[in-house]
């Protein structure tokens, strides 16, 4: 059964985090509530499976949810860790370094409640990265969710020190579908071959229906049992920035997935939302007719 077939809504785990800055700056974020964000600006309902603490940021994270249409049943509240965060600190280059915050609530994410609330919902997909499997907590709580039997969608991550070879195969092992950047591909293929040969073999060693493949300025491709589709780069105009720009990919993925789209529209489509994203500052925007645009430009139904 495609997903497209499977009643039910996209079930997104992981991370939510703050970007904290020097100047004192923060900005609302991590890939699964980017993900979150993005599908339910396009219509849909998901259900996002996740930890913040009893602080002002965990407040702050339910108020953006709350304001946006983002169901809650699916977000735990941790009384002893905080909402998760990264410190950002730039080089006298400009240049950003990243400090992923350890322990936090994300880390601890209950698989009895998160299984309760995705069976509630009634899984179509599950979508989940490779960092929020970074502690056995959420772990665990990734695996209840992944026995769930929807089909997943791993998005991989691998953000140093926060992964290793092994634990990206265990993701991928059973999975539907994987999607990463050439960089990343080539990492794990041990070399700097990050094309579509790599895609290749990375889809037959672990059984997926297709490899992702996001190549920044040129383009993307989809790499499936049936050959290889490719997306020519979007321009980008009055660049504000590229953060989030791969999370706004996944997410018409996803879409693409659950409406059943041919993988070459959703390669395109895809790529020419992540551009656009490009022209936000930040990774997601509370403006509803960037949505119901490409929608419309789609043949889609605009949400109400």
């Amino acid at each position: 059964m495609s997903p497209s077939e499977r009643p039910g809504r996209p079930v997104i785990f992981g991370e939510v985090l703050f970007d904290c800055f020097e100047d004192g700056s923060r900005v609302l974020g991590g890939a699964p509530f980017n993900v979150a964000w993005h599908l339910r600006g396009f219509g849909l309902d998901p259900l996002l499976v996740t930890r913040v603490g009893e602080d002002g940021l965990g407040a702050e994270v339910r108020a953006a949810m709350a304001r946006w249409g983002l169901d809650a049943a699916g977000l735990q509240a941790d009384p002893e860790r905080p909402t998760g965060t990264v410190q950002v600190r730039l080089d006298a280059r400009g240049q950003p370094a990243f400090e992923i915050v350890a322990d936090v609530a994300w880390d601890r994410i209950a698989a009895e409640a998160a299984v309760a609330a995705a069976r509630a919902a009634g899984p179509a997909l599950l979508y989940h990265g490779t960092l929020a499997a970074r502690s056995p907590g959420s772990a665990a709580a990734l695996a209840a969710l992944r026995g769930l039997g929807a089909p997943a969608f791993v998005d991989v991550n691998l953000r140093p020190p926060w992964w290793t070879a092994e634990g990206v195969r265990k993701l991928l092992a059973g999975a539907r579908w994987a999607k990463l950047n050439d960089a990343e591909l080539a990492t794990l293929a041990g070399g700097t071959d990050g094309g579509t040969e790599a895609a290749e073999a990375l889809r037959a060693r672990h059984g997926l229906a297709a490899v992702i493949l996001t190549r920044g300025e040129r383009g993307a491709a989809v790499v499936h049992a049936g050959g290889v589709e490719e997306a020519a780069p979007e321009p980008v105009r009055d660049l504000a920035d590229t953060v989030g720009a791969g999370d706004a990919f996944a997410a018409v993925a996803i879409l693409g997935l659950l409406r059943g789209w041919g993988w070459a529209e959703i390669v395109a489509r895809a790529v020419a939302f992540a551009a656009d994203i490009c022209r936000v500052r930040g990774a997601v925007t509370e403006d509803r007719t960037l949505y119901a645009r490409w929608l419309a430009r789609w043949g889609e139904i605009t949400p109400a």
